[in-house]
């Protein structure tokens, strides 16, 4: 039975609460106000989560949210189909310069070593961020999660932590959530590493679509999402291909 007309408290399902708006200044363009809608969950099924992302639902810890801004609708999700996915030259380079790099993929686990790494990434490349580099906000931020998710680690040959990527994972999808890095490994790209390492291994699980979040047009850090070629964007309820 198809899902598009069941509604979205019933696919967030019984464990949940409803947080209602949240308005804040906008993080990714100038002199703008954010509002989300909102939903604290404990528990929701991969399938009913992919539903969800395809109603423009994102998720950050046990947060479910979905923009709702007056007059704007610069956010738009975006994702990967991954059987028709193509590698750019630069990309190439990157896979390249990494073709050392030993990936592992767990169940997500906070250790004291991915806290120094990350405490490290924020200093070097989100300084002015509200989010907490204590072990606490890190805890709620990423490891706490109302759904099925993973963890992949990236390290070099000696086994250095070079990067992490939080990822939610259904049969139909494979969503980014986050990935930090070692800033002073800056120089492999290991965000871009990462980008086309999960999306070959949705290609070997047979899994259809890479999930990137939002794309905002304007933004500079994350505009770099087009750059994955072909992408879809979620426009008025449906999924269009970008022009080739």
């Amino acid at each position: 039975m198809g899902t598009q007309n069941v509604s979205v408290p019933t696919l967030i399902g019984p464990h949940s609460v409803p947080l209602g708006l949240h308005s804040h200044e906008c993080s990714y363009l100038p002199d703008r106000q954010a509002t989300e809608e909102a939903w604290l969950a404990w528990q929701v099924s991969p399938a009913a989560y992919h539903e969800l992302m395809d109603r423009g639902i994102r998720r950050s810890g046990n947060i479910l949210y979905r923009t709702r801004c007056q007059g704007c609708r610069m956010c738009v999700p975006i994702r990967v189909p991954v059987a028709d996915f193509k590698p750019t030259r630069s990309q190439r380079r990157v896979l390249r310069r990494n073709a050392d790099v030993q990936m592992s993929i767990s169940e997500p686990e906070l250790t004291p070593e991915k806290h120094d790494v990350y405490k490290r990434y924020l200093a070097a490349q989100h300084d002015k961020s509200p989010q907490g580099a204590d072990e606490d906000s890190l805890r709620e931020f990423l490891y706490s999660s109302c759904v099925a998710s993973i963890e992949v680690e990236y390290r070099d040959p000696q086994g250095r932590l070079l990067g992490v990527s939080i990822c939610d994972i259904s049969r139909r999808s494979m969503s980014s959530v986050y990935h930090f890095f070692e800033p002073a490994e800056a120089k492999r790209s290991i965000g871009v590493f990462s980008v086309l390492s999960e999306i070959e291994l949705c290609r070997r699980k047979k899994i259809p679509h890479y999930y990137l979040g939002y794309w905002v047009k304007g933004c500079s850090t994350m505009e770099y999402k087009q750059h994955y070629r072909p992408f879809e964007l979620l426009v008025n309820g449906k999924w269009q291909r970008s022009p080739a």
